[in-house]
């Protein structure tokens, strides 16, 4: 369902006019073209005068399609992942029941685009698999119910590239185009506009031996479009594991069909180094004019938080954010064939990447990295879940169990990652003017989205030359933003010598946790072209006050851990702030951000411990502080 917002539930701060809650493939050869940069590409407005309603999704789905999801045990079909994001009660994989207390407002089935369809065949043993040695064991393990033990060398293999031909469908081959026109038809059949928005997507699966370069690709279009190109793969000669291949794919697509669509990235806290390079790609090619607009134009989002992992920040990067070391895995590469080192880590968390970005575009004239913020699942189940007390697993062999506090997910070089360390993140907000595939994905261009860990906390962000307090508590709050100023993910433009203001509202889930504090993350370049960051604490709970930028006292903790339990006798459900950089530069190109935190609360293992009557782990901790990232301003002089 989609949260009316604080003008209608705390009086006049966020929101006006708030609404009730609505509860023939074709291989195509990609052509080198020239790159159309994004200057001249026409700018898409809001089709009403501003967004005034935040939907909540999920860009980053798997169902039965996607080979790891389908060998982990996912039986569950696309029909069933819109069916349950929308309400309805699903009997999941392993045979419980569940169902959604509230119901998304969208979203995309992003099965992966290699070897999309091969696992529903290898369940029927179809005999050109199992003629395999490779297959036929494969086969067996799944029969035999091995279904981890069968994922994680499905996973190995493909990362390494030493899956036989036979297990890697291609797009010629029909199971794959089957698979491809179910996931079509299914969005299609669920999409209902002004209600629910189903978006037709697939995962590009990028791995360089192991090392994580994911996409979500999503698609402004319907079936007929949708159908005119199938997905691009990593695997040659359909594919290539380069992004620079993928955008020119997805300029062929936008070519040929006059369609619109984009990608987003993820997990860049795998990719051990290579996700946002500053000079090279991960294979020596040096970045260059094609490869920073290419990127800037068709990755206008992060999902910097989901389930292996939040991606936002890193406390060797950021030693001075006594928040960033926030549900980590920074163990390895996805197989765990290369152990991480500090030297990976700038190039793997959105931070630094926005940073970075500012860095490169002072050398060559383009920020390949300013991306505006969202969260998603990555749940290979087919139901879309991230409550902590009600956590349904991310792989349908982690669902409710006892056991998966104790079982291994993936192990190597002597380093294992268990299931208890997913954690139950995240969702995509998006402020937009209606629900439907073009107001969402308009507005997922223009950046005005964030992120959260799961909660549904919601956030408006405005940076201007001219607000005062009279505007943050205006009637008017939202109009004012827009007329004044830009929203997250918009340019402010410079203004000789004065600093710019930043209106800031938060408010908490109303199912769920008070705020903590609204903060101001701030990146800069300086006149050396070295980066800098820095945390302003902008609003604090319970009349905290701000002491050189910080509250002066911590929110406390009211979780119990032997009930699981927590209450909200501290925080605050709303708060908000109308901030000026006290050390603004007018000279130095920067960015800011909102980071919004809750309360603490119990982890969904603490949840786990006391459903089960079992220990917790000494290496997971029993409460955290649930988040939301916004999408950046950036400000250049």
């Amino acid at each position: 369902m989609k949260l009316t917002y604080l003008s209608c539930i705390v009086g006049a701060l966020l929101l006006q006019g708030c609404e009730q809650p609505s509860s023939n493939n074709t291989s195509t050869k990609v052509e080198t073209k020239p790159v159309t940069t994004k200057a001249e590409q026409p700018k898409k407005e809001a089709t009403a005068k501003y967004a005034q309603n935040v939907y909540f999704g999920d860009t980053h789905l798997h169902t039965n399609n996607s080979f790891d999801a389908g060998a982990f045990g996912n039986t569950l079909s696309p029909d069933d992942a819109y069916k349950y994001a929308r309400g309805e009660k699903i009997t999941a994989s392993m045979g419980l029941e569940t169902k959604l207390v509230k119901p998304l407002d969208f979203l995309v089935v992003s099965d992966h685009s290699d070897n999309m369809g091969m696992i529903p065949d290898l369940y029927a043993g179809k005999e050109a698999l199992v003629a395999d040695p490779l297959g036929k064991e494969l086969y067996e393990g799944l029969m035999a119910g091995k279904n981890h033990e069968v994922a994680v060398k499905l996973i190995k293999g493909f990362s390494q590239g030493t899956l036989p031909d036979v297990l890697n469908y291609d797009p010629e081959s029909q199971g794959y185009k089957d698979a491809w026109d179910e996931i079509i038809d299914s969005a299609e059949r669920y999409n209902d506009p002004g209600k629910f928005t189903a978006f037709i997507g697939y995962e590009w699966t990028s791995l360089i031996k192991g090392a994580n370069m994911h996409r979500v690709v999503i698609y402004r279009d319907g079936e007929e479009k949708g159908r005119q190109m199938v997905p691009y793969t990593t695997t040659p000669p359909y594919g290539s594991p380069n992004p620079r291949e993928l955008w020119k794919w997805m300029q062929t697509y936008e070519d040929k069909t006059k369609g619109d669509i984009l990608a987003i990235a993820h997990n860049g806290n795998l990719s051990n180094g290579i996700m946002f390079p500053l000079d090279a790609q991960y294979d020596g090619t040096k970045l260059d004019k094609e490869y920073v607009e290419s990127r800037d134009r068709w990755e206008p989002l992060y999902e910097v938080t989901q389930m292996k992992g939040d991606g936002e920040a890193h406390p060797v990067l950021s030693p001075n954010d006594e928040f960033a070391d926030f549900e980590q895995w920074d163990v390895g590469n996805l197989d765990l064939s290369e152990l991480k080192t500090d030297e990976m880590l700038p190039a793997e968390y959105g931070r630094e990447a926005l940073k970075r970005g500012l860095a490169i575009e002072k050398k060559l004239g383009t920020n390949p990295y300013k991306f505006g913020l969202i969260g998603s699942t990555d749940s290979h189940t087919s139901l879309a879940t991230t409550e902590a007390d009600n956590f349904f697993g991310k792989m349908s062999t982690s669902e409710p169990d006892k056991a998966r506090m104790t079982n291994p997910l993936v192990s190597g070089l002597g380093k294992t990652i268990h299931y208890r360390q997913t954690i139950n993140s995240g969702l995509a907000a998006v402020w937009a003017t209606e629900n439907t595939r073009q107001g969402i994905f308009d507005a997922m261009e223009r950046k005005e989205t964030y992120a959260t860990t799961g909660q549904r906390i919601q956030v408006r962000f405005f940076a201007g030359w001219n607000f005062n307090e009279s505007d943050l508590n205006s009637n008017d709050f939202v109009q004012l933003g827009y007329e004044k100023g830009v929203p997250m993910g918009g340019d402010l433009p410079s203004k000789a010598g004065e600093a710019p203001q930043f209106m800031v509202v938060g408010m908490k889930d109303p199912d769920a946790a008070n705020l903590d504090r609204l903060q101001v993350v701030k990146g800069w370049l300086d006149s050396e072209g070295n980066t800098h960051e820095r945390i302003f604490d902008v609003a604090c709970s319970d009349n905290r006050q701000i002491v050189e930028r910080r509250c002066d006292k911590v929110v406390g903790n009211t979780v119990d851990v032997k009930t699981a339990t927590y209450t909200n006798d501290i925080g605050a459900d709303s708060l908000k702030a109308l901030w000026t950089d006290p050390e603004f530069d007018a000279s130095q190109n920067a960015f800011y951000y909102v980071r919004v935190l809750a309360i603490p609360t119990p982890r969904w293992t603490t949840y786990d411990a006391v459903r089960y009557n079992i220990a917790i782990p000494d290496d997971i901790p029993t409460s955290i502080q649930d988040r939301a990232y916004t999408a950046p301003v950036w400000y250049n002089h």
